[in-house]
């Protein structure tokens, strides 16, 4: 679950999955194919399609088809190196939010993903590589209980375990602010907007 006021993202918990590999890009994350469809909704069923069944359907070897990872409610994504490289997609972070993605931890990311997450309220932190496998050992070990990503103060902790994380401070302060939500500040301010679009004359009949 997720604490915080309206938009406003300090504190994010839930059961973890570890995505093992370096450079997990945004093809394996969500393969083309479904990217044609008009909206975003049902698009976390398609997260990591081709690493969890082969071309006849049959599961494969992948922590999202494995028992111990299905936990319901929010889950908290463990990465490696360059986690979302490739394409630009926003269909990637889009299918993990979908699938219950709500934050992810990892060693480094793709920079045009990490904005696409932080552009949905998704925080992306950075561990170091021995927090990170060590993190991982312990939930593949024990994955009953949740992982707490604090960004008020830039912890990861598990099992009574804490982990430094960090951040760029930028995306840090849109998250806690709230300002990562760029429709949502303007339909909060949908009066200020009508009113000044109404003294522009190349805006005529201005409606909500």
């Amino acid at each position: 679950m997720s604490s915080s006021e309206g938009r406003h993202v300090t504190l994010v918990s839930g059961r973890p999955i570890p995505f093992r590999g370096n450079e997990i890009d945004t093809d394996q994350i969500i393969p083309a194919r479904y990217m044609t469809a008009v909206t975003f909704d049902g698009m976390g069923q398609y997260a990591f399609q081709d690493l969890r069944f082969d071309g006849e359907g049959n599961a494969l070897d992948h922590p999202m088809n494995d028992p111990r990872f299905q936990a319901k409610g929010p889950r908290i994504a463990l990465v490696n190196k360059n986690f979302g490289c490739g394409s630009s997609r926003e269909h990637a972070p889009q299918a993990l939010w979908r699938w219950g993605v709500q934050a992810i931890v990892g060693e480094s990311f793709a920079d045009i993903f990490f904005n696409n997450c932080v552009a949905m309220g998704i925080p992306c932190v950075q561990a170091s590589e021995a927090d990170i496998h060590a993190l991982m050992t312990a939930v593949e070990e024990d994955p009953s209980h949740d992982l707490a990503v604090n960004l008020e103060t830039m912890t990861a902790t598990y099992n009574g375990t804490e982990y430094g994380v960090r951040t760029h401070d930028g995306a840090r302060h849109r998250l806690r602010t709230g300002t990562w939500d760029a429709a949502g500040i303007l339909v909060d301010a949908l009066d200020d907007v009508r009113s000044t679009a109404a003294k522009l004359p190349y805006v005529q009949d201005f409606r909500d």
